[in-house]
């Protein structure tokens, strides 16, 4: 099996070094990464510059690549240009520094990067850890339950016909695991303004969680009750109930 590894956090994120070292037991590993941090990047890809491409040393096993372009554009590009040749069976994206619960889906580089692999006619998972400033011990904790559910995927692949999975792993002790839907992530946003010396206007965005009550099967309330959650996520975004609605309505 050859898989596909890359991520948001950039190609040395203690995330991905871990999720690749531990795949690399059961398959052929390629990493194909951004040079740099590019998280809440969603599925942008690069078109008016030029994307660099660096071979880079992780492991004598792992062929490894950096590109300056995007999570999305590492799938794209390792696919149809650096791997090129190479029939890559999985992609995973993760393991991502903090989750990517409920509405984040829509923002998170590491989801993106895993429905690039879904546009890409190829099994994709992304993979995310409900933690910040770990350890690389946690990673290499939360690696392996990624390579006992891939080992149980490798019979069942037609379930990634049309979609991916996002898996998300609870910080702490792990209970089990849950089949979820998204959550609803609500943020107390906070725009912060200033001045540079130079007299000219910025902002920061930042934002706290907002406490919401969740339904039990979301992806939410299974990591706040200790478990991996693990929800299938479509791309398609029609709402099919408004179809017939909107039929109904001279709207000329």
């Amino acid at each position: 099996m050859n898989i596909l590894i890359t991520n948001d956090d950039g190609i040395y994120a203690d995330g991905i070094l871990e999720l690749a070292k531990t795949i690399s037991d059961i398959a052929n590993v390629y990493i194909v990464a951004p040079h740099t941090q590019r998280s809440a990047m969603g599925h942008a890809i690069t078109i008016h510059d030029p994307i660099m491409i660096k071979e880079e040393h992780i492991s004598d096993k792992i062929k490894s690549y950096s590109i300056s372009g995007t999570p999305a554009d590492c799938v794209k590009v390792g696919i149809e240009s650096i791997l090129k040749g190479i029939e890559i069976d999985l992609v995973l994206s993760g393991i991502n520094n903090g989750a990517n619960l409920g509405t984040d889906v829509i923002y998170s580089g590491t989801v993106s990067a895993a429905i690039e692999g879904l546009i890409q006619k190829k099994p994709s998972i992304a993979i995310s850890y409900d933690g910040f400033d770990v350890s690389r011990g946690t990673y290499k904790d939360a690696s392996v339950y990624i390579k006992k559910i891939v080992q149980s995927l490798t019979s069942e692949m037609n379930i990634f016909a049309d979609c991916i999975l996002n898996i998300n792993i609870p910080y702490g002790d792990i209970k089990g695991y849950k089949i979820t839907k998204l959550g609803i992530r609500e943020y107390d946003n906070v725009i912060e303004e200033r001045k540079s010396p130079y007299g000219k206007r910025y902002v920061w965005i930042g934002g706290q969680v907002r406490k919401l009550d969740q339904e039990k099967d979301s992806d939410i309330q299974a990591i706040e009750e200790g478990y991996i959650s693990i929800t299938p996520i479509n791309i398609d975004m029609t709402n099919y109930k408004k179809i017939d609605v909107l039929n109904n309505i001279n709207l000329l």
